[in-house]
């Protein structure tokens, strides 16, 4: 087993082992690059349509409609609920607090909140070392979704330089925000933007690399996190994820 250890990875599964190495963590935050460098490469521009005046927000059901299955096959991976509650919650702050955006952007840390979300989680359960996908639909009232992409965008500019996750009991350092490939449907939503995060290990010795994707489509964002616990780089969130949950989604919304 490889010493590093994911930053967010397997939360609920070593949750002991998690929190008493997180407690080494003493890392500072790191000042934010005001350079205009680190926008998303999938951003596809601050002029981004906004969403129609007809647009409504899809409930928690319409949501779940859209979302993957407990058990779903998706290519190699299985999706899943979670089982022990979801992670990047309103726990995780950033610092600074512009940066929040690319930590979380759950309900109570996150302005506008989102009306409705959906969780889930793609992995494959025999590798307990492997890929985790965290896929979360959040719906918003007129222009909420719009809002959150702006902010999404000003914080990967802002904050390519590096910030700091706060946690209750931890902090984990990024180095970096840089943008990363925009997946293949990117063209037929409305707005998307992509990341790719270098972190340190909790010992601060060692690069973790994580991926951010998020899609707009109408008064809704789709989120992909892909993280994996060892120094290896998965070169941004598995594509046959992100484009199974756009069919998904899409037929569900007709």
């Amino acid at each position: 087993m490889h010493g590093a250890r994911n930053l967010r990875g397997r939360r609920h599964r070593v949750a002991a082992v998690g929190i008493a190495a997180a407690m080494a963590l003493g890392a500072s935050a790191c000042g934010s690059d005001d350079d205009g460098k680190g926008s998303a490469g999938a951003d596809k521009g601050a002029k981004a349509p906004a969403e129609p005046s007809g647009t409504r927000a899809l409930d928690e059901a319409r949501l779940t409609a859209a979302s993957f299955t407990d058990g779903e096959s998706v290519g190699t991976y299985t999706a899943s609920e979670y089982a022990l509650g979801s992670p990047l919650g309103d726990a995780y702050t950033a610092d600074p607090a512009g940066c929040q955006p690319l930590v979380s952007l759950a309900a109570e840390v996150s302005d506008p909140d989102p009306t409705a979300q959906v969780q889930r989680k793609a992995d494959v359960p025999e590798e307990m070392l492997g890929v985790t996908v965290d896929v979360t639909l959040r719906a918003y009232a007129k222009g909420g979704a719009a809002t959150v992409m702006k902010a999404l965008g000003k914080a990967g500019r802002d904050c390519a330089g590096g910030f700091t996750e706060q946690r209750a009991v931890a902090r984990a350092k990024y180095l970096k925000a840089e943008p990363a490939k925009a997946p293949a449907f990117a063209s037929e939503a409305d707005e998307s933007k992509a990341y790719r995060f270098t972190i340190l290990d909790v010992k601060g010795k060692e690069k973790l690399y994580e991926y951010l994707t998020v899609v707009r489509s109408g008064s809704t964002t789709l989120a992909f996190r892909a993280e994996i616990t060892s120094t290896k780089d998965i070169g941004g969130v598995p594509p046959e994820i992100m484009a199974a949950q756009w069919a998904k989604f899409r037929a569900a919304k007709g």
